[in-house]
């Protein structure tokens, strides 16, 4: 069986009990959550939210560049005005710099895909805490997004389940 095939199967069985379908476009809460896309990563539960409370918005390290464009959306469509960018340990972009990664493409795909993939910032994170607070400042002084905006940084500890905030 495929993964599709079971994850459809999965489906099914949550929409024969799904309760969702009236929940309004606009999270409950007025946040939006900028996490990583690793999958031991679930910002939901790890901040005790449920379905429809938050905007959450995921790239790999969960940096703020990378999602600026979601945020504007969630600020000026769906009326969030704090955010929390929360990295974590164990992150796979600690793990290679921006020329490992272009190179890696190119010794897959061929030197074409090479060529493109090194016009992309791939936002490696040499240093934790320096990069979420560098995403923090970045947010905090887009032009893009309310001045009176809230933005936090935290970083999950894979290992706990703890949240940590980056001052």
């Amino acid at each position: 069986m495929s993964i599709v095939a079971e994850l459809l199967a999965n489906n099914e069985r949550y929409a024969a009990g799904f309760a969702h379908g009236e929940l309004p476009r606009p999270p409950r809460l007025p946040l939006a959550i900028v996490t990583c896309l690793d999958g031991r990563i679930n910002p939901l539960a790890i901040l005790g939210l449920g379905i429809g409370d938050a905007n959450v918005i995921r790239n790999a390290g969960g940096r703020a560049a990378e999602a600026l464009r979601s945020l504007v959306v969630s600020q000026h469509l769906l009326a969030t005005r704090e955010i929390i960018v929360m990295h974590h340990t164990d992150c796979g972009s600690r793990s290679f710099s921006a020329e490992q990664i272009r190179q890696r493409v190119a010794d897959n795909l061929g030197p074409d895909a090479g060529t493109q993939a090194g016009a992309i910032d791939f936002l490696s994170l040499p240093d934790l805490d320096d990069s979420l607070r560098a995403d923090v400042e970045l947010l905090r002084a887009s032009p893009l997004l309310f001045p009176e905006t809230i933005v936090t940084g935290l970083i999950y500890d894979v290992h706990t389940g703890r949240l940590r905030e980056i001052v």
